[in-house]
This record gives C-alpha cells, sequence and structure tokens, in this order.
C-alpha cells in the first residue's frame, strides 16, 4: 500500500500551513508515588508523539476543497506523511479532526489538527 504524502501533488495547492502553528509534546511517562516520594519512567518506544494544530486561511473554496477531499479520504483512520514546519523530515500522521469555515464568498479557512503515528 502506499501511503499518501500531504504535498502539492495531491491536495493541489500550496500546503503549508499559516504562521502560527502550533506544536504540542506530551511524553507517555508511567509515575508511582509512595510516601512522598515519586517515580517516573517513560512507557514504550516511540513515547513522544507530537500533535501540530494547524490552520490555512484566505483560501479559495476550490483549494479549500482539495485540502478537505484529502482529509475525508483518509477519514481519520488512514495514515499519511507530511514534513513539519520546523523538519526536513517526513513524518506518518493522521488528522482525526479538521474544521472548515466560510468566510467570505469564495474565502475559506481551514483548521486541523495532524497528530504523529508510529507505524511499519
Amino acid at each position: 500500500m502506499t501511503v499518501p504524502v500531504f504535498n502539492t501533488a495531491t491536495v493541489g495547492t500550496d500546503p503549508t500551513p499559516d504562521f502560527g502553528a502550533s506544536k504540542k509534546s506530551q511524553p507517555i511517562v508511567r509515575q508511582i508515588k509512595f510516601q512522598g516520594y515519586e517515580q517516573r519512567a517513560s512507557f514504550g518506544i516511540n513515547n513522544n508523539p507530537k500533535i501540530w494544530s494547524l490552520q490555512w486561511t484566505a483560501l479559495s473554496n476550490a483549494n479549500a476543497d482539495l485540502i478537505e477531499a484529502f482529509f475525508d479520504a483518509r477519514a481519520g483512520i488512514e495514515r499519511f506523511y507530511w514534513t513539519p514546519l520546523d523538519d526536513t523530515t517526513q513524518y506518518s500522521w493522521v488528522c482525526r479532526e479538521w474544521n472548515r469555515t466560510h468566510n467570505y464568498a469564495d474565502i475559506s479557512t481551514i483548521t486541523a489538527s495532524f497528530e504523529q503515528v508510529f507505524e511499519p
């Protein structure tokens, strides 16, 4: 199975999100507390997935349709490759939620959350 890539070839427009994108880190940590002491340990491999909150504003409806169609085709299940703004390497992501706002005639905004996944 070929993994799709979120890029110009698949969404037909510049896929670079607006400035102000944010990256969240929340490592998976197991902790135990006993008599005032605490011990922490990382849990599993790939225990620090990233979550990006992204936005594309002032999109024509045609370009917004292409981005939204890409997300709809994956349906929050199928992974895709994307290169984060602060990186040069593609990673695997899922987009479980996105929102489209129709701002004006033929102008839309899309917000989405990309969650990093680790699959073979």
